[in-house]
């Protein structure tokens, strides 16, 4: 009797969870095959987001390039949508590459551009990835310095002997390296003194609302200190409000980003003031 009963229930929750399965496996699908068709076409274009200097938040410091994904209307993918999906695959490589390329792109076309581009620690050693870069240092010798490239914590850690091995050779040509999403992860902290990251930039987890938040200030005010320690520029993610930027200009972070200073914009200042003039 028992065994009939516990079979019945697992029969439910396999009818439960084959049509869950099959929809889940099917979203994917159409997620790949949306974001192939906008590679194909090269449906890309990369939004700009100020990072200011904490002590003058006027001041811009650098921006960060965040590639975008467009559908056949035009309209932006948001990244969320489909991240997860490709990361892992060899079209998450593609959209290295290609955030890559408008960012040797738009470095090339503005001397006095500062600007920091995500890539994944599984782009390392892809043949396109590399030839991309290459092909942007030989044609523009002043691009390695004011380029920084930005790899998360989780993605530093799945490969960290060969993360540091990279960032030594690259770094010797004057590119920056971030760690990006910093705090959010499980970096084993014998390996920070080893990555030699110029820039630790702290996760916005423990950023937002932390004016208010006691426990997020302790976690903060410890990663910046280990930040210091280690020799790393700071920058906290993520500020929304005059409370939290007053709080992190009070413990000493470098600088800061965040819908405070202004958002994504696929049509920064510089390309406004060229259409200006061009008028």
């Amino acid at each position: 009797m028992i065994s009939d009963e516990s079979g019945s229930i697992r029969n439910i929750e396999d009818g439960l969870d084959s049509p869950f399965s099959a929809a889940m496996a099917e979203q994917e699908r159409n997620i790949l095959a949306m974001v192939r068709r906008a590679l194909d076409r090269k449906q890309t274009v990369l939004a700009y987001q100020p990072v200011v200097q904490a002590n003058n938040p006027g001041k811009v410091a650098f921006y960060e390039g965040l590639v975008r994904v467009l559908d056949e209307t035009g309209r932006i993918i948001p990244a969320h949508e489909f991240i997860g999906t490709i990361e892992n695959t060899e079209l998450g490589r593609i959209i290295d590459c290609l955030a890559l390329e408008m960012g040797l792109k738009a470095l090339a076309s503005e001397p006095g551009l500062r600007l920091s581009i995500n890539m994944s620690a599984r782009s390392i050693g892809y043949q396109r990835w590399m030839k991309t870069l290459e092909q942007g240092l030989d044609e523009n010798p002043t691009v390695g310095e004011r380029l920084i490239l930005e790899i998360t914590e989780s993605s530093a850690m799945l490969m960290p002997e060969l993360v540091t091995t990279f960032m030594d050779v690259l770094q010797a040509r004057g590119i920056a390296f971030a760690l990006d999403d910093f705090g959010a992860g499980y970096t084993a902290f014998r390996y920070l003194k080893e990555f030699f990251f110029d820039i630790i930039k702290i996760d916005g987890q423990f950023i937002r609302g932390i004016a208010n938040n006691s426990d997020n200030q302790v976690m903060t005010k410890a990663l910046v200190s280990i930040a210091e320690h280690f020799e790393m520029f700071t920058v906290a993610e993520s500020i929304e409000n005059k409370e939290d930027l007053a709080f992190l200009q009070s413990i000493g972070v470098n600088c800061l980003q965040g819908y405070y200073f202004g958002a994504p914009t696929i049509n920064p200042p510089w390309q406004r003031a060229e259409s200006q003039n061009i008028a």
